[in-house]
């Protein structure tokens, strides 16, 4: 099983500040890639692929000892691959019809993870593995100390440096690392998302939604009005834009928080996990519509977006699934599509059976309930029926 690990980095003064020209430099060896590649096909239509770029890295290391040819080989050839992936991802929207969103120039602050392939190439992890502190070694910084809060399991295959704010991490991607199977536990259980209730079990749990993007909002616009106000390129705009950065990541560590916390108790407690393939950015797509053919109720849908966003369904169902798997849990995507109209006792299905938000009643039989139970007791059925076919 596969597995990252995140860990906070503490360097030195002399260190950060060889992390930040590391993480300039690939940068703009990023950029100068992604120029070659629009400079070809604009003026002879030709194509510039990986293998192209990458033969030119000796002769480009060479001509600059002290700015790439500091650096290892094998991270540069990292960053070649990711802009090459970003040009395969450009190339299959076109094909598909969709929006293409070709690759932009990374400005400074746009631009904040550099990676090592592999393992003692150019990098090497716990380079002090005597019992002291640990660390870990990049080419060009030195031997990082690392704030290493758990055990790495596994073979560490991959490693990359993150800059987030003023704080740099190291996030180790591992590979077989040993399932921890839990103890069965017999119960199976179906999970209804929502805006009201974060989540809604099919026993009648319901989670509340913390809501942190919403309980924040007032602080991140008046940051974010400060913001505005500073002059371009003035140290009080980069400060300003510090500030705006940390809110914003208080709110990202938040919601992660939560959502690692509920999926931990459910897979603690149940042995099968029913819940909605849910489709998030067709749901949140914006209902304003065209010139020609405007969108209605454009304020409302707004604001559902807005709370669905905030509610971070789509980060919790990652965490969920991840969870599962190391712990040799079931989890099962079903099709949402009714299943909040469906009555649970005799199986008629309409519109009018959902009387509020919350009121559930069946308009052939009369079973009566909340919303969101029913919506999750009917997820539970249909996941055990796909698990039975």
């Amino acid at each position: 099983m596969r597995r990252a690990y995140k860990f906070l980095l503490r360097p030195t003064t002399k260190q950060a500040a060889a992390l930040n020209a590391l993480i300039n430099d690939h940068r703009c060896l990023y950029n100068a890639a992604l120029e070659e590649r629009r400079e070809a096909w604009r003026k002879c239509r030709v194509s510039v692929r990986y293998g192209e770029q990458s033969a030119q890295l000796k002769d480009i290391r060479r001509a600059d000892p002290d700015g790439q040819g500091r650096w290892s080989f094998s991270s540069q050839q990292a960053t070649l691959r990711r802009l090459d992936k970003a040009m395969q991802a450009f190339f299959r929207r076109v094909k598909a019809g969709r929006a293409p969103g070709f690759p932009r120039f990374k400005g400074v602050g746009w631009f904040d993870t550099v990676e090592w392939p592999k393992d003692r190439d150019g990098c090497r992890w716990n380079s002090t593995p005597d019992g002291g502190q640990v660390r870990v070694y990049l080419q060009g910084v030195g031997h990082v100390r690392v704030h290493a809060h758990r055990k790495v399991d596994g073979v560490v295959k991959t490693i990359s440096v993150k800059r987030e704010g003023r704080r740099w991490f190291v996030v180790l991607s591992c590979d077989e690392v040993p399932a921890l199977n839990l103890a069965e536990t017999g119960a199976v259980v179906g999970i209804d998302m929502g805006v009201a209730s974060f989540l809604t079990a099919s026993d009648g749990t319901q989670i509340p939604n913390p809501r942190h993007g919403h309980r924040n909002a007032e602080r991140l616009a008046a940051a974010q009005h400060d913001l505005a106000r500073k002059r371009r390129g003035s140290n009080r705009r980069r400060k300003t834009r510090e500030r705006v950065a940390a809110l914003h990541g208080k709110v990202r560590r938040q919601r992660l928080d939560h959502a690692h916390k509920t999926a931990l108790w459910l897979v603690r407690h149940h042995d099968v996990i029913a819940h909605e393939a849910l489709q998030i950015s067709n749901m949140t797509r914006s209902a304003s519509g065209t010139l020609e053919a405007p969108g209605t109720n454009v304020a409302q849908k707004s604001g559902l977006n807005r709370s669905i966003l905030d509610a971070g369904w789509g980060v919790f169902l990652n965490v969920l699934a991840s969870k599962a798997e190391s712990a040799g849990r079931v989890i099962v995507a079903v099709n949402p599509a009714n299943t909040s109209r469906t009555c649970p006792s005799c199986g008629h299905c309409a519109k009018d059976n959902r009387v509020t938000q919350a009121g559930f009643v069946c308009v052939a039989c009369g079973f009566a309930g909340h919303a969101d139970v029913v919506g999750a007791t009917n997820i539970l059925r249909a996941g055990l029926a796909l698990l039975r076919a």
